[in-house]
């Protein structure tokens, strides 16, 4: 006598008599993109979060690179004392991704489930988020240890262990639309920082890394958005919370003027190295403001649909939708 249950003995057989879709997968021969719009692909084309995560998976594979393979490539008698020490900032700066990448993921869960019930489209984008983060911790991760690994070959300060769980303080919890709309920012700030200092190195395998790296840090920024946007396109999060987070950066000595601000805010919460990061003088120090004020202005059209294109006009749209 069987010891299966009648359900699961049933559930067996409804699985060997369903046709099979195809005996193998198809090849997949079409371009890997970011899904941009999610509201659309959730609630109008009836994609399922299976179907998301595919090409989530899809988009990282088709993008994997080697830490190994890249530092190796660095020939080190030749990177120059400038260029050590954009080394040496972006391993201290890469350090304080991780908690901000588990943080989302645990955000995004939590807030998925608050949603659910409520608004299922609105849950998937959420989940979706979360599950992306994965990949972004893991990309992140491509990134502190390259740069850490260079530091420690080129004989550079070490960091300590003391300062290594410093750096891993985890950001405090917000709003999850600013939240998003701050990572979209900060990855614009780093994407131009690392594109600057690809253009200003010599050394060419340095040189590719930064190039590299700063790809990633684009293809984050455009994940980000995607996200945002589908949160604003649901009508449950308000545009003005992504301005508000515009203002924090645009402001005059906001957070897009970095560690050259008269007044950089000590904070005992986290640490944000992009507010810190030191430079000597004679050497190369990514500025770009008014490229990451563009790219700013873009990113909040795509979140909300709404140009601007000044800090003030920024401002003026903010406190519109505040109601101010």
């Amino acid at each position: 006598m069987s010891s299966v249950p009648q359900n699961a003995s049933a559930t067996v057989r409804d699985l060997h008599a369903a046709p099979a879709r195809q005996k193998t997968a198809a090849p997949q021969t079409r371009r890997t993109e970011i899904v941009a719009d999610l509201y659309q692909a959730f609630k109008e084309e009836g994609r399922t979060l299976v179907d998301i995560t595919w090409e989530q998976q899809r988009l990282h594979e088709s993008r994997r690179w080697s830490v190994v393979e890249l530092v190796d490539a660095v020939t080190l008698e030749n990177v120059s004392e400038s260029d050590r020490l954009v080394v040496w900032n972006a391993g201290r700066a890469e350090l304080t991704t991780k908690p901000g990448a588990d943080r989302l993921a645990r955000l995004a869960d939590t807030e998925c489930r608050r949603w659910q019930g409520r608004d299922a489209t609105v849950a998937s984008i959420l989940q979706a988020c979360g599950t992306w983060s994965r990949y972004w911790n893991e990309e992140e991760a491509h990134h502190e240890t390259s740069f850490n690994q260079l530091a420690t070959v080129l004989g550079m300060e070490p960091i300590t262990d003391q300062t290594f769980i410093e750096f891993r303080k985890i950001f405090p919890d917000d709003d999850m639309l600013r939240t998003l709309t701050l990572l979209a920012f900060s990855e614009i700030v780093a994407a131009v920082n690392y594109a600057h200092s690809a253009r200003m190195v010599q050394e060419p395998g340095l040189k590719a890394l930064l190039k590299q790296v700063g790809a990633d840090e684009i293809q984050h920024m455009t994940y980000f958005i995607a996200f945002a946007k589908g949160l604003v396109d649901s009508g449950r999060y308000p545009a003005k919370e992504a301005f508000a987070v515009a203002h924090l950066f645009l402001r005059e000595g906001g957070e897009v003027q970095g560690s050259k601000r008269e007044r950089v805010e000590q904070r005992e919460t986290h640490v944000n190295w992009w507010d810190h990061v030191e430079y000597r003088e004679g050497m190369n120090a990514p500025d770009a403001v008014e490229k990451k004020e563009t790219l700013i202005f873009h990113a909040l059209k795509r979140i909300t649909g709404i140009t601007v294109s000044s800090a003030q006009e920024a401002e003026d749209m903010w406190l519109e939708l505040v109601g101010c």
